[in-house]
């Protein structure tokens, strides 16, 4: 008798094991004090890829920015005559340094490819598009600031590089940059005038 009430407590004893078991598991799936860790664990990746995106493009656009600005106030030493007057320096680096100065940060200064030509009237603006090499990138006429009242375009372009890798190659080429080109056309001021005394 002993021994019979042994085996079936034995039994007994199995079967509360696993149904202790099923109860254990079906609690764990109902508890929620993980949801969160795995939740944020889910979002975290996406939410770093847009953050990461939003500030590639912040600074990606700041830089296009900083390279109309830094066009339009060397720009203005070809307006004014500055450059064309300073027999001492060469143009091109005055043109540059000026360029340099204004954008100093988020713009390669020795990348900047500069285009500087006269062109007889503001009609034949269309006739000087852009040229590009075989990999895209702006190839230059020349650097020639033309005189007193002459019209005259100004062409700045760089390629920025992106900073993060993966968010680099969404938003750019393979090459992991994307080309910015500034572009003004002026007519320079008569600033060779004789005058009588």
């Amino acid at each position: 008798m002993w021994l019979e009430f042994m085996g079936n407590f034995k039994q007994m004893s199995g079967k509360l094991g696993k149904l202790k078991s099923f109860f254990w598991f079906r609690s764990f799936v109902r508890r929620e004090d993980g949801t969160t860790a795995i939740e944020f664990s889910l979002l975290f990746i996406p939410y770093l890829m847009l953050t990461l995106g939003i500030i590639e493009l912040s600074i990606m656009y700041s830089a296009a920015s900083l390279l109309e600005g830094a066009t339009n106030s060397a720009a203005r030493l070809i307006r004014t005559g500055q450059i064309q007057q300073n027999v001492n320096t060469d143009p091109e680096a005055a043109f540059r340094d000026a360029i340099c100065n204004y954008a100093r940060v988020l713009v390669r200064c020795e990348d900047v490819v500069i285009e500087v030509q006269q062109i007889n009237s503001f009609a034949n603006f269309d006739d000087m598009a852009p040229q590009y090499d075989e990999d895209g990138n702006m190839t230059s006429r020349g650097f020639v600031a033309g005189g007193s009242n002459d019209r005259v375009l100004v062409r700045t372009a760089f390629r920025y590089q992106m900073m993060t890798p993966l968010v680099g190659l969404m938003l750019s080429g393979s090459d992991g940059s994307i080309g910015f080109m500034s572009t003004m056309v002026l007519q320079t001021e008569p600033y060779e005038f004789t005058g009588g005394v």
